[in-house]
């Protein structure tokens, strides 16, 4: 049985990033695909919202590049942002092409736009409040119809092979594609390519709470590094002020427009509604405002959840304008009308990562990266709302571009050695696994969530380095699982995290520390290196 492939470009993540990368290089190309679960497990078909572009009269290109730099507090990189909304247009009408069913205005001129917090016009197309799920359908589609698009799913990512993989080593830090393990019959395969792309998403399940699916698991940022990549602003984690507390379902969330319409948050121990005790505009507050508020009554009272309640409002009102959370709620015994929802916030957004340029290069020759697993400059210390799956179109794009453009000067990948299993045994204690993972996202919470301290990092830190010691050991005697790959995976985003927090001697855009509450006079990156 053959467990090495070869392709002329290999793709990790089947998201918008990955997929927008593959249709743009498939025309001249043998492209791979690998999904670590199914193809549409990813984070881009949970997108709700829709993509921002500068597409009616009196918007502008600057205005859009305005809001994106005041949201991101400074950090952003201007001539990032400046790229990324001057190619927002271009990137709506390809998908348009593919058959995504953007919405229509009523007057059938063009598209519907709505207007999100932080925008200051109207640019966000959007398909109803399901745009990832028709962008992700669109963009699968399209490649399953492309002869040289091979998509392999089930297929989850170990390492990246690199130089000092060759079976005569060069000496040059090159990357030549990834070591994955198979899920349907649990090899290791090497899947090898003249450049490689990294689509894998955010880091959000590192945190008891996410709003992020199962496999982000920040696989991708894990991987460069350990590759040699330098990783950017890992502390600017965005939180959800409202996701649904329940053990059972992880990461549903309950929109902010349940607090546009008349929603109050209560306090379920003193029955308090809390609001004015942090913010005059009370439950309107931005996002981070009223996140930091129930993150205080949280830990203050040692809650578990607190109380978002819009039952003092009629019945047929709240049916009417929230039937699909009304709807998922009664299948969990929970009736808005009657009674409050319990809240938490929850992460959302990975806004650091890889450290990427404008052609999505690396630094490793042969390594892309696109979407969020990079860190572009685009969204500097605080992502503006519908400029993620923006990023996703633009960047994979340009690495592909980038990668046609410079083909002849790629080398073919050298003779690799295969996955080494010799000193390995199948492990008989995965619970070891279940509680080092249950662990590491109770103390990120508790520890490196919307409210920091030093101390509190620094116990982060502690427990880091205690689990470092034992996933080490428990991967150097085990054979490879797709959850020993991710507890890894989680761990390694966890360490990131916790050094770039501890970095930071400032509050900025989603980093909120305690001890120093003062905005530094210059904004600097974070930027660790291997």
């Amino acid at each position: 049985m053959n467990d090495s492939h070869s392709s002329d470009i290999l793709i990790i993540g089947s998201g918008a990033a990955g997929l927008t990368a593959a249709l743009n290089l498939a025309d001249r190309f043998r492209v791979t695909v690998l999904a670590k679960g199914a193809l549409n497990e990813g984070s881009t078909a949970w997108a709700q919202g829709g993509i921002a572009a500068v597409l009616e009269p009196g918007d502008t290109f600057e205005a859009h590049i305005n809001d994106t730099m005041i949201a991101g507090a400074g950090l952003n990189d201007r001539a990032t942002v400046e790229f990324v909304v001057e190619n927002a247009p271009a990137a709506i009408d390809r998908l348009a092409q593919l058959g995504v069913p953007f919405n229509a205005d009523t007057d059938g001129e063009g598209w519907h736009l709505t207007r999100e917090g932080g925008h200051s016009a109207r640019r966000i197309v959007h398909v109803d409040d399901a745009t990832g799920w028709a962008v992700q359908e669109a963009l699968i589609k399209a490649a399953r119809a492309n002869p040289n698009i091979t998509l392999v799913p089930d297929m989850v990512a170990i390492d990246l092979a690199t130089s000092r993989h060759e079976q005569r080593y060069s000496g040059a830090g090159h990357v030549w594609g990834v070591y994955a393990v198979n899920r349907t019959n649990d090899r290791v395969e090497l899947f090898t390519a003249r450049a490689t792309i990294l689509a894998t998403g955010g880091a959000g399940r590192t945190y008891l709470f996410s709003t992020a699916p199962k496999g982000a698991t920040g696989d991708g940022i894990a991987m460069a590094w350990r590759a040699g990549c330098r990783i950017s602003n890992m502390e600017m984690m965005q939180f959800h002020p409202t996701c649904l507390y329940n053990l059972d379902v992880k990461n549903f969330l309950i929109t902010e427009a349940v607090r546009g319409e008349g929603g109050r948050l209560i306090n379920p121990q003193t029955g308090k509604r809390f609001m004015a005790d942090y913010d005059e505009r009370l439950e309107l507050a931005p996002r981070d405002v009223v996140a930091r508020a129930i993150d205080a009554e949280i830990k203050r009272d040692g809650l578990d959840y607190v109380h978002l309640d819009i039952s003092h409002m009629p019945p047929d009102f709240v049916r009417g304008h929230f039937p699909n959370i009304h709807e998922k709620l009664l299948g969990l015994g929970i009736d808005m009308t009657k009674q409050p929802i319990p809240v938490v916030p929850a992460q959302h957004y990975t806004c650091g990562g890889i450290v990427i340029d404008l052609d999505g290069r690396t630094d490793l020759p042969g390594l892309y990266a696109a979407g969020e697993c990079t860190e572009s400059g685009l969204h500097g210390a605080n992502r503006l709302a519908s400029n993620s799956l923006l990023e996703c179109f633009v960047f994979g794009e340009a690495a592909a571009r980038h990668i046609a453009a410079s083909w002849e000067s790629l080398p073919p990948p050298p003779a690799i050695r295969p996955w080494d299993e010799s000193r390995v045994t199948d492990s008989d204690e995965e619970v070891v696994i279940k509680q080092n993972w249950t662990e590491i996202r109770r103390f990120m919470w508790n520890y490196v969530g919307i409210v920091r301290t030093t101390k509190r990092l620094e116990r982060a830190a502690h427990r880091i380095k205690l689990l470092n010691e034992e996933v080490a050991d428990y991967y150097g005697h085990f054979r490879v699982t797709p959850d020993l790959i991710e507890l890894r995976n989680l761990l390694q985003a966890a360490e990131l995290i916790v050094r770039s927090a501890l970095h930071r001697h400032e509050s900025r855009g989603l980093h909120y520390t305690l001890d120093y509450p003062e905005l530094a006079p210059q904004a600097v990156d974070t930027v660790l290196v291997p």
